[in-house]
């Protein structure tokens, strides 16, 4: 599954920040090339279904059964800005209408496809890395720089780095015959498995794709949190070692290296939580019904061109007030401060 902010994984020590930038490539095993665009930063983070790695134990207990379509169940435009103190997280629901670009190879068929309509997430099946990352760019107006896509074994494997687990907490019971969540009043630390039935419940409460966006949200936060004040940035072994299992070894197109993480995390290294806000895409309320497409999310044109004008334009997102209240109450766009996130 996909994660904001992943590059405050590894923010990096002193000892690592200041080694020169061929020492850092190499103490990481590759090149710390970034960009640095006029007007910020756009990573888009992306979680996959694939259940390639995962045993069959582990897919009884954390009941993640099922074929998988290779789709983006997680989908998120992380955009940091210029001057590197501001991070911004912009969610877009799996069943956004969107339409993807063409023409395009298939890459499950061998067929070449015109532009159609398709949900967003159906993208990534379709044509890969690069189909979602145009497909993206069409829909938001916006240049994606770097692109990082994280499946179930990797991010299992990511948080079972993280000595203790990482808190989840809820003021309600939450329970999900789904995914197998089950959660009491309160706050505890999971491992990877039981972290995935977390960010994967999406019937617990009531609110659909939308809670469990918020869910995903408040995980990343939290993982990231724990990171900081866990020891791992003070063992270059270890803060290797996690951005290696987050990163994977598949060529990408576009994709954010460990060292290009590693950079970006040196620039980001006073950015707090306060300084990072989250939000969900602006959303109308559900489509008509489109034929060989189905049941799919209208965003809010007017809300969507709002929030990213401001991304492209270097700014902070718009207030919730700034935005029309969607025709789906547990979606309306409401943006969060990262430290409002956190768990007690």
């Amino acid at each position: 599954m996909r994660f904001p902010r992943p590059w405050r994984l590894l923010v990096a020590p002193a000892a690592l920040l200041a080694l020169a930038p061929g020492a850092l490539a190499s103490a990481l095993g590759g090149p710390a090339e970034l960009p640095a665009p006029a007007r910020g930063l756009n990573l888009l983070v992306v979680g996959t279904d694939s259940r390639s790695g995962v045993t069959a134990a582990e897919k009884t207990r954390f009941r993640l059964g099922g074929q998988d379509c290779d789709c983006t169940d997680v989908m998120m435009l992380v955009h940091v800005s210029a001057r590197n103190d501001r991070v911004s997280v912009v969610s877009l629901p799996r069943d956004s209408l969107a339409e993807l670009p063409g023409p395009h190879t298939d890459l499950r068929t061998g067929a070449v496809h015109e532009r159609h309509l398709a949900k967003i997430n159906a993208a990534h099946a379709e044509g890969g890395p690069l189909l979602t990352i145009e497909t993206v760019e069409a829909a938001t107006g916006l240049d994606v720089h770097r692109y990082l896509e994280v499946d179930f074994r990797r991010f299992m494997d990511t948080v079972d780095r993280i000595d203790g687990g990482v808190p989840i907490c809820t003021a309600k019971p939450l329970k999900d015959p789904a995914t197998g969540l089950d959660l009491a009043v309160g706050t505890r630390r999971v491992g990877g498995g039981e972290g995935l039935q977390y960010v994967r419940s999406r019937k617990a409460d009531g609110e659909m794709d939308f809670g469990r966006i918020r869910k995903q949200q408040k995980f990343v936060v939290n993982t990231l949190h724990r990171i900081r004040s866990g020891g791992i940035l003070k063992d270059p072994a270890r803060l290797r070692a996690l951005a290696s299992t987050l990163r994977g070894t598949e060529a990408v197109e576009r994709g954010v290296s460990p060292a290009g993480l590693l950079a970006l995390a040196a620039r980001l290294r006073a950015v707090g939580p306060s300084r990072t806000e989250l939000a969900t895409v602006p959303v109308r309320g559900f489509n008509p019904l489109v034929e060989g497409v189905g049941s799919t999310v209208g965003w809010d044109e007017e809300g969507a061109a709002k929030v990213f004008a401001r991304l492209r334009a270097d700014r902070p997102l718009p207030s919730g007030d700034a935005v029309a209240p969607s025709g789906i109450s547990v979606a309306d766009y409401a943006p969060a401060r990262g430290s409002s996130l956190i768990c007690p």
